[in-house]
C-alpha cells in the first residue's frame, strides 16, 4: 500500500483526486493546503484523509526533515488566479513551493507529479503544442501562467521530464470548486445566474474574428483530470510536460447551451463587454494537443461537454450542499 502526499488536496482537482485514492482502497492519503475558505474545509471534510498538514507549516517541516517522505506526491497546491498580481507572491507560492517539493522528492527517490498550466501558451500564437523543445518559446498572458512556465523552464533546463510529470491542465470543471470565487468554472457561475434571474451573461467578443460567444474552450470534466493524474502517478516509468486536455475546443455559446438544458430551460443569453483590463490578457481559444499523452497509455479526458455539465450540475450544483459527495465526479467517469 502506497503513502501519498497530495497538495492543494482541498481544491478543485486535488479533492477530487483524494477520493478517487480513498475509493480504490488507498489508506495513507496525506492532505496540504491552506484553508483559507470554508468550501475548502468542507471540501477536507467530505474525504476524511488520513493526515492533513496547513501548506506553510509543511513548507517548513519539509525543510527541517520532519516529514516521511512519501511514494507518491502529487503537488497541484498553487494560487490559480489568472488575476493575481503580486509577482513575489506567484514567485514563492507558485515557483519556489514547486521546486522545494521536487528537489525533496527526487532526493529521495519520490515519484513527483505536478500541475502546470494551459496559461503558460499565452494567446496561442505558437499553437498549444506539449512538445518540449517549444517551452522557451511561450510567452504567457498574466503573472499567474508565468510563475507556472518558470518552473516548467526550470524543470526543462535541468533535465528532469525524465523522472517527473508535469500536466498542464486546461479548462477544469467540476463538483469542489466552490471556493474559487471569481475563478470558478462558467458552468459554477451559469448556475448561479441562471437560478437567479433565468438568464446568462457572457462576455462580448472584441476581435473582429470572433463571434459574440464563439470564443472557445478546452474543456475537461474533473473526473477525467483526475483519471488521467493517478495513470500517470501510477506509472513511474512515463515521464514528461504533457497538455491535459481533451483535443478538442467548444465555444462558450455551447457550454451556454449545455447549462440550459440540464437545467430544462431555454437558452436565455446577454452579451457584455469585457473590462477593458483584461481585453489584452484574454484567450480567445485554447485547444490540446493530445498526441504525446495519448503515446503513455493514459486516458485522454474524453467526457463529452453536455455530459460532463448534465452531471455536474445533478450530482452537486442541484443538490443541497449537505448532500454532495466528491465520488460523483470520479465514479461518473468510471461508469
Amino acid at each position: 500500500m502506497n503513502h501519498y502526499i497530495v497538495t492543494g488536496g482541498a481544491g478543485l482537482i486535488g479533492s477530487n483526486v483524494v477520493a478517487a485514492l480513498l475509493r480504490r482502497g488507498e489508506r495513507s492519503v496525506t492532505v496540504v493546503d491552506d484553508l483559507n475558505h470554508p468550501d475548502k474545509q468542507a471540501n477536507l471534510d467530505r474525504n476524511h484523509p488520513s493526515a492533513y498538514y496547513d501548506k506553510t507549516e509543511f513548507r517548513k517541516a519539509v525543510r527541517e526533515g520532519r516529514v516521511a517522505p512519501p511514494d507518491v506526491f502529487i503537488h497541484l497546491g498553487a494560487c490559480s488566479s489568472t488575476t493575481e498580481f503580486d509577482t513575489a507572491y506567484l514567485a514563492d507560492n507558485n515557483t519556489a513551493y514547486t521546486r522545494e517539493m521536487c528537489e525533496w522528492c527526487l532526493a529521495n527517490g519520490v515519484r513527483f507529479l505536478y500541475a502546470s498550466s494551459a496559461a503558460t501558451y499565452g494567446a496561442g500564437e505558437r499553437g498549444y503544442d506539449d512538445d518540449d523543445a517549444l517551452v522557451p518559446l511561450l510567452r504567457p498572458l498574466n503573472p499567474y501562467g508565468q510563475s507556472k512556465q518558470d518552473f516548467d523552464l526550470w524543470a526543462r533546463d535541468n533535465g528532469l521530464f525524465d523522472r517527473i510529470v508535469g500536466l498542464k491542465f486546461f479548462n477544469v470543471f467540476g463538483p469542489g470548486e466552490d471556493h474559487k470565487g471569481a475563478m470558478r468554472s462558467l458552468v459554477h457561475k451559469a448556475y448561479a445566474q441562471i437560478v437567479e434571474t433565468g438568464r446568462l451573461r457572457l462576455f462580448r467578443s472584441h476581435r473582429p474574428d470572433y463571434a459574440d460567444g464563439c470564443q472557445d474552450r478546452d474543456f475537461v470534466y474533473v473526473g477525467d483530470a483526475v483519471a488521467t493524474t493517478l495513470f500517470l502517478a501510477d506509472h513511474p516509468r512515463i515521464g514528461g510536460l504533457f497538455n491535459c486536455g481533451t483535443g478538442r475546443a467548444r465555444t462558450w455559446l455551447d457550454l451556454a447551451a449545455a447549462v440550459f438544458s440540464a437545467m430544462g430551460r431555454e437558452p436565455a443569453v446577454d452579451f457584455v463587454d469585457m473590462p477593458a483590463e483584461i481585453r489584452d490578457k484574454y484567450q480567445y481559444h485554447t485547444q490540446a494537443t493530445v498526441e504525446r499523452l495519448a503515446a503513455t497509455g493514459a486516458p485522454i479526458p474524453a467526457t463529452p461537454l453536455e455530459t460532463a455539465v448534465a452531471a455536474y450540475i445533478h450530482l452537486w450544483l442541484g443538490r443541497p450542499r449537505d448532500e454532495r459527495t466528491l465520488a460523483g465526479a470520479t465514479d461518473h467517469t468510471m461508469d
